[in-house]
C-alpha cells in the first residue's frame, strides 16, 4: 500500500519528508521565546534576601557569608533599577500617543 505519493527511494523525497519532520518539530515542540527579565529580578531578589538573612542567623551580621549576601542582595536590587529604568526609558512616550 503506497501512502505517499511521491518515491521516498530518491533523496528529493528523503529531503522533502526529513524537512517537513524538522518543520513540525521546530514549530509545535517548542515553546515561544519570551523575555521575563522581571520576574527573574523579583526571583533571584527573594533568594539573596533569603540566603542572608540566612546567613546572618547562622553566623551572625558581620561574618563573611552574611557580607557576601549582602553585597548579592545590593547586586539583584541593582539589577532591578536598571530594568526599571530601561522601561521607563523605552516607554516614556506612551502617553504623548493618544
Amino acid at each position: 500500500m503506497k501512502l505517499l505519493s511521491f518515491n521516498l527511494g530518491s533523496n528529493l523525497g528523503k529531503t522533502a519528508l526529513a524537512t517537513a519532520a524538522l518543520g513540525f518539530f521546530l514549530a509545535a515542540g517548542a515553546p515561544a521565546a519570551k523575555a521575563n527579565d522581571w520576574d527573574d529580578c523579583n526571583r533571584r531578589i527573594s533568594y539573596t534576601e533569603y540566603r542572608y538573612h540566612e546567613a546572618v542567623e547562622h553566623y551572625g551580621p558581620y561574618s563573611r557569608e552574611a557580607r557576601h549576601w549582602a553585597h548579592e542582595r545590593h547586586e539583584a536590587y541593582e539589577r532591578r533599577e536598571h530594568l526599571r529604568h530601561e522601561w521607563r526609558e523605552h516607554h516614556r512616550d506612551w502617553d504623548d500617543r493618544y
